[in-house]
């Protein structure tokens, strides 16, 4: 297998950009990778890009050729669709498209556009990231249906509704510095804890926003960094991928992921590492509910352990095992087709030393990447290293 390295990542602000297309905010991204990485455009080979709902926020399909002109490149490109793991799978693609010797240079990430339509209209299509029959029918919303799993999880382990607010309270904490994130203000756990219910027991800091924004990452074979000077200290040793039944009411039970399971031990696998081995992880939280399943399904904690993480300060900055330092899905945003992308280019500016959270981790060397679609009917995990 082919040494896979990171040599440049690129992000749009997180937020709201009503008066630009999806095809600019692409286009921002994929210029800062360039820049960020010195890799030439013409030598890009392929372009893999994520995105979930354009068809219905900007009527317009068939988005990968016209992402490969804005980004200024010259080559097959190929859309990616898995909910809120479209850029996740578009990387995972690029990684292996790279490690299997087809391509020296890759650019993947995506991009999603949400907040130029109406409230319910991006309810109602993120909606169709669920079963339309068994579920959108019956009236079952994300929040909703992320509420069925916290419950699920409080009946089978415990937890509280202040264990979720530290979730929410930390990971707003960590987006303060962070120049790329929607939402820079500290939320206290009291705070948290009085916000409206959205759908008990998540209330509103306990979801993540709606959000613009694009993400890019220029993947490169480690043979050609050595060849072109190109410095590229990040390496995606591990990757993995999984699947579950679409609807919950088909699940065996819903206080586990086990699409995450099978694509952390993939992804371990694949990187000859165990969890023991991490250092910094970026998860998947588009609800609170959503964070700690990841940490168990990566095997962090025992199931039941995960609620109290952040509370007991296990995954605070300062932690022994610093969690979603980019301020996560929730407080830096949430463009479902840029997430996947956007928590690769964060893991490696926090292990390359120049994320403004990278103090936390100085001595980091080895950080995990977890994307979800959907109620984790897809996942996504990605292991990075600090190449020798």
């Amino acid at each position: 297998m082919i040494d896979v390295r990171v040599a440049g990542v690129g992000l749009t602000h997180f937020g709201s950009h009503p008066d630009r297309t999806g095809r600019d905010l692409f286009a921002t991204a994929a210029l800062r990778a360039f820049e960020d990485s010195g890799v030439p455009r013409e030598d890009v080979e392929e372009l893999n890009y994520g995105n979930f709902m354009g068809s219905l926020a900007e009527h317009q399909g068939h988005q990968a050729p016209l992402m490969a002109e804005a980004a200024g490149v010259n080559c097959p490109s190929t859309r990616y669709e898995e909910a809120c793991a479209s850029a996740g799978v578009a990387v995972r693609e690029a990684v292996r498209t790279v490690a299997a010797g087809d391509a020296d240079v890759v650019l993947a990430g995506g991009m999603e556009r949400m907040t130029n339509l109406p409230t319910d209209e991006v309810t109602e299509g993120l909606a169709i990231a669920a079963d339309d029959l068994f579920e959108v029918r019956a009236g079952v919303t994300f929040p909703g249906a992320y509420a069925l799993m916290a419950t699920a999880y409080f009946d089978a382990y415990g937890g509280s509704r202040r264990d979720l607010a530290h979730i929410a309270s930390k990971n707003h904490a960590n987006a303060v510095p962070n120049e790329y994130a929607q939402y820079r203000q500290e939320v206290p756990v009291e705070k948290a804890l009085d916000a409206p219910p959205v759908a008990e027991p998540l209330h509103l800091y306990d979801a993540c926003p709606i959000t613009d924004g694009a993400s890019a990452l220029v993947i490169v074979s480690e043979e050609y960094a050595a060849e072109h000077d190109v410095d590229a200290p990040v390496a995606v040793t591990g990757t993995g991928q999984g699947t579950d039944r679409m609807a919950l009411a088909d699940r065996e039970e819903l206080a586990r992921t086990p699409a995450a399971d099978d694509a952390a031990d993939a992804a371990y696998a694949d990187a000859g590492i165990g969890p023991d081995d991490v250092d910094v992880a970026e998860v998947h939280d588009c609800f609170t509910i959503a964070e700690v399943l990841a940490l168990e399904s990566l095997g962090f904690f025992e199931p039941g352990e995960g609620i109290s993480a952040a509370r007991n300060g296990v995954t605070t900055a300062d932690g022994d095992l610093p969690v979603n330092l980019s301020g996560g899905l929730k407080a830096k945003g949430h463009p479902v087709g840029a997430t996947g992308g956007s928590q690769i280019a964060e893991l490696t500016r926090l292990l390359r030393g120049d994320h403004p959270n990278s103090d936390h981790v100085a001595d980091a060397e080895v950080g995990v990447a977890h994307n979800a679609g959907g109620t984790v009917a897809s996942a996504v995990v990605h292991v990075l290293e600090v190449a020798e």
